[in-house]
């Protein structure tokens, strides 16, 4: 079975065309959704790296003609991530004509990477996207959740600043483990100047699932702070390290 089926297959539609509108509905429905993040992270063994939509949708639905989609290349993903990332970038990423995320993923990993995974918080780190294609919308919302981003992710034109829906992704645990939320932000004044964006249509249906403010709002751990835990462990492999 090729890769294409198999995620057709994973998202219960029998042709390509069907997956943004029917991925777009999974969304919607926090149960469906993670059962479906935890049946793609089997598939793909649990290597969220990457964009594993990079092919699929490059293969079916990107529109070259009339909005020249093409996808960058993971190379220079790499490179523009890591001339991005200097000592001080302040942990706001902002990528417009998103796609469906490869740059935003390869930043995250980079950002994560920087740390220890005991140390590691998901509230560090925020990634604003604006995408305009309505067909890899879906695709970038998917890739930010499953992987516990903190995003802002606004559905607009870039240049005319017209949009069509913005949502707040977070991770409601500041927990690198656990998935994101997903709101749908406001059709109001305020959400628009905010964003630099008129609203040219209001094309999606409340949602929120962040239940209030979370405590690591309200109580934020510092950037890059190195827990006790952490630093026994380095001091433990020193011990072991000088002991050989």
């Amino acid at each position: 079975m090729t890769k294409i089926n198999r995620i057709n297959e994973l998202l219960g539609i029998d042709d390509s065309y069907k997956a943004p509108a029917r991925l777009m509905e999974i969304l919607y429905d926090k149960p469906e959704r993670e059962r479906l993040f935890k049946a793609f992270l089997d598939e793909f063994n649990y290597d969220v790296t990457y964009d594993w939509f990079r092919e699929y949708f490059e293969d079916e639905h990107a529109d070259r003609k009339k909005k020249k989609q093409d996808f960058t290349p993971q190379s220079i993903n790499e490179l523009i991530t890591q001339l991005a990332g200097t000592d001080d970038y302040n942990g706001l990423h902002y990528e417009p004509c998103a796609g469906t995320g490869g740059m935003t993923i390869t930043a995250w990993n980079r950002d994560r990477m920087k740390h220890s995974p005991f140390d590691y918080k998901p509230s560090w780190y925020v990634y604003h996207c604006e995408e305009l294609s309505d067909r890899a919308l879906p695709f970038l919302l998917f890739n930010t959740l499953i992987r516990g981003m903190n995003a802002i992710i606004v559905h607009c034109d870039a240049l005319s600043r017209k949009a069509y829906g913005a949502f707040f992704v977070q991770n409601d645990y500041d927990d690198h483990l656990k998935f994101s939320s997903l709101n749908v932000l406001p059709y109001t004044e305020q959400v628009a100047k905010e964003l630099g964006v008129t609203w040219a249509e209001q094309r999606y249906k409340p949602l929120i699932e962040t239940p209030g403010i979370p405590a690591h709002v309200l109580n934020p751990t510092p950037r890059g702070e190195v827990s006790e835990f952490t630093k026994a462990v380095y001091a433990i492999r020193k011990i072991t390290e000088n002991g050989r």
